[in-house]
């Protein structure tokens, strides 16, 4: 986990140097780059706090911190979106869904430490192990609520609605945070409790369903988006439902095996789309200036086309990380997604067929994507001279298409070179843990699913590419129900009616009703008659200033002396650090021949 979360993570930093240069200069506030890159930084502080703990106390803070850094960076350009708020809405939007993920978590925490007196993975774990079945209807709460905490941090249902907003925040935070590493916390924090879910086999059966039905629910909805990030957002919660499938089958080694597979392929893609987004603005920047075009959405696929020819290594690098989502052999998407439908059919076929379905929808609007963007005629101005971006940008591309090809070598199947290499370094660190042997047959059925889909997606938008202006087939092909998934089934509708409404209501009747002014009043003339205000005023003079104030501000000045003092020791002299590493080594060879 930590050489996914700085790895990727390295990357995207990389690419984000130049991405967020132009982005802010597009934006017309320079300013806010150095702030960018302070969430950026602080976010992959908390992610590596989260995954390095050794307790889930730990785990919480890091866990706290990276929903922190999401509300953060999805509002980042805060002012823009609908009506001036939108971006800074979904960010709110984020915050609060993962709020109610995050209490369910919280009273598992509580129940852990009622049961066994402990937060210590390793105790914790013990304790359950040594306990065995006399502790399942605890342990079924304990996972029932830790369930809820994944449903809210890695967007499974019914608290996947987050995700798709999130797509506010600049490409480089919907790459690390939205694809690599937040959103596989939930993931993590099930496999890594692997001990107490194996004591509740309902709890399992359950988190083996919310995966699937997520699985295939976002695919769905992925077909029928325009959006080129919406569709890998919608993708993303899509392969998170493959991952909690694995981990409820109790293939744990599958999940992560997806999970590390997944960080390589979805950063590419998310970080191709932003190249893609980065070279139509740039025409569109150039077009506007000459008089040439109005404006227009540059994330919108049915204003692309044709740029293949235009970016041709952003091409390049898309359809290897698109074809590795596909499950296209020899790819990592397909290895790791073979090995969770290889589980699936040796545990539960209802859950493989489910799987199927959605893998078979994935590769139809992963096709559909990369015809929409790349081929066919430029369906604007802007698709038609859209430049290739620097090496800034296309750098990091290459290295995770590297990634992408190479690797599946990571977990072979049974059989071939290199097999189960990640699954067996695993079992280390998971008690429950299995080698998945290879399932030939489910593979080659899946393979031909998948050339099927990526032919029906060829036959729709390929055979007669999509002109400027023109309606989608697939539109006219389903009728309502494409307006139905292009619509999100309307869950965003139902509960801004179920809760969001008459939330909004209530508060008002409160404001509006209630009369404050005369309880304030009340409680201080007649109850505290004055006497509250003076304490204040003493409180203020004799406490709050001298102590409150003066250590906040000893603090800051202390901060200041070390970070000085500090500083004299970088000298920028090879000859003095070559000096300290002497004496350095000088005082340890002293110490160990003296003791």
């Amino acid at each position: 986990m930590m050489l996914v979360v700085t790895g990727v993570g390295s990357l995207i930093h990389i690419y984000a140097a130049s991405y967020m240069h132009d982005d802010v200069r597009f934006n017309g506030d320079t300013g806010r780059y150095t702030r960018f890159f302070v969430f950026f930084n602080l976010f992959i502080a908390s992610m590596l706090i989260l995954v390095m703990g050794d307790s889930y106390l730990t785990l919480f803070v890091g866990w706290e911190g990276v929903g922190l850094c999401s509300y953060l960076l999805i509002g980042f350009w805060y002012e823009k979106g609908r009506d001036g708020i939108g971006n800074a809405w979904a960010g709110k939007k984020a915050f609060v869904t993962n709020r109610i993920g995050d209490a369910g978590f919280l009273i598992g925490l509580f129940l852990i430490f009622w049961t066994f007196g402990t937060l210590n993975f390793h105790e914790v774990f013990h304790q359950a192990e040594e306990a065995g079945p006399q502790l399942a209807a605890i342990a079924t709460a304990i996972t029932i609520c830790l369930l809820i905490g994944a449903t809210g941090k890695s967007a499974q249902i019914p608290l996947y609605v987050w995700l798709p907003d999130a797509m506010a925040g600049p490409t480089p935070v919907s790459a690390l945070i939205h694809a690599a590493t937040m959103v596989t916390a939930g993931i993590y924090m099930i496999v890594r409790s692997n001990a107490l879910f194996s004591l509740a086999p309902l709890t399992s059966d359950v988190v083996t369903w919310v995966g699937a039905g997520t699985a295939l629910f976002a695919a769905t909805i992925a077909v029928a988006q325009f959006d080129i990030k919406k569709v890998l957002a919608y993708s993303t919660i899509s392969q998170l439902g493959f991952m909690v499938t694995a981990a409820g089958l109790g293939a744990y080694g599958a999940a992560i095996f997806h999970l590390v597979t997944h960080a390589f392929f979805k950063a590419l893609l998310f970080l191709g789309a932003g190249s893609v987004i980065l070279g139509i603005e740039h025409a569109h920047h150039h077009a506007s200036d000459h008089g040439h075009e109005k404006a227009f959405d540059p994330q919108d696929m049915r204003n692309m086309g044709g740029l293949s020819r235009r970016m041709p290594i952003t091409h390049l690098v898309f359809v290897i990380g698109a074809l590795g989502l596909a499950g296209v052999p020899p790819l990592a998407g397909f290895v790791s997604k073979d090995e969770i439908l290889a589980d699936a059919a040796r545990i539960s076929p209802a859950i493989e067929v489910v799987l199927l379905m959605a893998a078979v929808l994935t590769a139809f609007y992963t096709g559909r994507q990369l015809i929409m963007v790349f081929y066919g005629k430029a369906r604007s101005e802007a698709a038609a001279h859209a430049p290739e971006n620097r090496i800034g940008i296309t750098g990091p591309l290459l290295v995770l298409a590297g990634l992408t090809l190479t690797g599946g070598l990571l977990n072979l199947p049974g059989g071939l070179p290199f097999e189960q290499r990640l699954t067996e370094w695993l079992t280390h660190s998971i008690e429950h843990l299995h080698a998945a042997e290879a399932e030939w047959v489910v593979a080659l059925l899946a393979t031909t699913l998948t050339l099927i889909s990526l032919g029906a997606a060829w036959l729709l938008y390929g055979r007669r590419p999509l002109a400027e202006g023109a309606e989608d087939p697939l539109k006219r092909l389903l009728g309502p129900v494409f307006r139905l998934l292009e619509n999100k089934w309307w869950i965003d509708e139902l509960y801004d009616r179920l809760f969001l409404q008459p939330y909004i209501h209530f508060s008002r009747f409160l404001a509006q009703r209630v009369d404050w002014d005369w309880w304030h009043d009340w409680f201080h003339d007649r109850l505290l008659a004055g006497s509250y205000n003076r304490f204040s005023d003493w409180l203020a003079v004799s406490f709050d200033l001298p102590v409150i104030d003066g250590a906040a501000n000893g603090l800051g000045r202390a901060t200041q002396a070390w970070a000085v003092g500090l500083r004299r020791l970088q000298s920028g002299y090879v000859r003095t650090y070559a000096l300290a590493v002497l004496l350095g080594a000088v005082l340890m060879l002293t110490y160990i021949l003296l003791r």
